[in-house]
């Protein structure tokens, strides 16, 4: 059964580790990659990845993407989005943190954020307009 507008937009709003998938050009299926992300009900999703990654120089060709959320427990739920890039601005070390800490233990954020920003390189934040929604909850089996 589809999610309420309501429904969705809180189950997307919860820290799950979505499939991002983008056009891979060339005859090739889509890139599809585990990526954290934040959203809040009614706003834009915004992703945090490399500049220099095959992943942000396929979403600024593509100029859209997919994200695919689920779940098995207690229900078997899903919701998935798709959407425009509508702007990709150089990544802060706030933007770090804010997801960091969505995903991360408290006591492992500062270590992790530290050690990112030091060796994962220059990092852009990618914001995509939810434009299509795709949901279900099947229930328990």
């Amino acid at each position: 059964m589809a999610l309420t507008r309501e429904e969705r937009e809180q189950f997307l709003a919860e820290p799950h580790v979505a499939a991002l998938a983008v056009d891979a050009g060339g005859g090739r299926g889509p890139l599809t990659v585990p990526i954290w992300y934040q959203y809040a009900p009614g706003g834009d999703v915004w992703i945090l990845t490399g500049l220099d990654s095959r992943k942000n120089r396929l979403i600024q060709e593509a100029r859209r993407f997919s994200l695919l959320v689920d779940r098995l427990e207690p229900t078997i739920r899903y919701v998935s989005v798709e959407g425009p890039v509508l702007r990709t601005v150089p990544a802060t070390l706030e933007d770090l943190r804010e997801i960091s800490a969505r995903y991360l233990p408290p006591e492992k954020v500062d270590g992790y954020v530290d050690f990112a920003w030091k060796n994962h390189g220059e990092q852009v934040v990618v914001h995509m307009r939810p434009e299509h929604w795709l949901s279900s909850d099947i229930g328990q089996l």
